[in-house]
């Protein structure tokens, strides 16, 4: 069963989505944040963690080792529903092992972001420990949009966490509601959706029939509405 986790900063949306039994939990990231009109990071999140107790990560946003533990020890006490997130490299692309590594190690829930490769995904995997729980975020979306094909990576990832009970692959960045069909068969664990795609996912279901009818109507309306004339 892949679970879905709702990709969202915003309070508003945010309470109305933890209402929906559909959404096992939700990520956000400092865009998100940025987004929503955060001000004051830490108090944001403390916030959110009032309204969900359903699993939520926090990233992180320091660029080196050091300040990345710093801000995952202080981002850890907020509440034990909390995976911090961790990008896999820094800006210059240099491997944050070490940081995945002590983290994991002090029995910190870690998700582990910005993952695009399998070879990366190996990395990690030979950072961490067996017992606590981490997520590996691959970004299908990200890879699509410049021509490359995420499924495979996906198949790669998900052979080599196999041997890691404590670890989940996410399918991230989607961008229609048929990754999550796909992430189905694939058989990640866990997708993170934007509200939008979401609510299209809960409507699954229609026919080919009732497709075509709601387009032509779509188009009818309208053409009727712009009063067009041949």
């Amino acid at each position: 069963m892949t679970k879905i986790f709702c990709d969202i900063a915003d309070i508003n949306l945010i309470k109305k989505f933890n209402k929906k039994n559909i959404v096992k939990g939700f990520t956000t990231n400092p865009s998100l944040m940025r987004k929503a009109g955060a001000k004051d990071y830490s108090k944001y999140c403390k916030n959110i963690l009032k309204i969900t107790k359903k699993p939520i990560s926090f990233e992180v946003f320091a660029d080196d080792n050091k300040n990345i533990i710093k801000q995952a020890l202080k981002i850890k006490e907020w509440g034990k529903q909390i995976y911090v997130k961790v990008p896999v490299t820094n800006s210059k692309g240099i491997f944050l092992g070490k940081a995945i590594s002590y983290l994991s190690k002090k029995n910190i829930k870690l998700n582990i972001t910005a993952v695009y490769t399998s070879k990366q995904t190996a990395k990690i995997l030979k950072k961490i420990n067996k017992k606590t729980k981490v997520i590996i975020s691959i970004f299908a979306g990200r890879m699509a949009d410049k021509g490359k094909d995420p499924v495979s990576e996906f198949k790669k990832s998900i052979m080599l966490a196999k041997k890691y009970k404590n670890v989940e692959i996410l399918w991230a960045s989607v961008r229609e509601p048929y990754n999550y069909l796909q992430a189905k068969q694939l058989g990640c664990h866990i997708i993170t959706i934007p509200p939008k795609i979401i609510e299209k996912i809960e409507n699954f279901g229609k026919s080919f029939k009732e497709l075509t009818i709601d387009t032509v109507k779509a188009f009818l309306i309208d053409s009727r509405k712009s009063k067009f004339k041949i």
